[in-house]
């Protein structure tokens, strides 16, 4: 039985970002702002493709959060999904990269506190020009 790997894209609105999954290439990004009034339900499918996904054999994981703005209630999705990744039996093959522009304080120290909290996954802050 051959099935066909997951991919889902979303393109970004005011209030919530862009998304790219990508289960064949093992890659997903958010990118833009997050602060939907109803954020679990916009999170739902994601979360519940990488629940699955992190249940896989995978070679490797790579996601890039590339996040300019996000409220406290995506921030708890965010934590909930990177703990899952960091618990994970394949955490060692699972990079984020926290992708960040250098002057914006707040997200980097946002970053700095979710990346102390892994242990075994790889959390990557890169900053950036805008």
């Amino acid at each position: 039985m051959n099935t066909k790997a997951f991919i889902l894209e979303r393109e970004k609105t005011d209030l919530t970002p862009y998304v790219l999954i990508d289960e064949e290439k093992g890659y997903m990004i958010l990118e833009g702002e997050s602060y939907h009034e109803n954020v679990i339900a916009f999170y739902k499918e994601i979360s519940d493709w990488l629940s699955a996904y992190l249940l896989s054999d995978f070679n490797s994981f790579a996601f890039d959060c590339d996040l300019k703005y996000f409220s406290s209630s995506t921030v708890k999705v965010l934590l909930n999904m990177f703990l899952d990744m960091d618990h994970s039996k394949n955490a060692s093959k699972i990079t984020v990269n926290w992708i960040v522009n250098k002057k914006n304080e707040i997200i980097i120290e946002c970053g700095e506190d979710f990346k102390e909290d892994m242990k075994h996954l790889i959390f990557n802050i890169i900053t950036k020009d805008d």
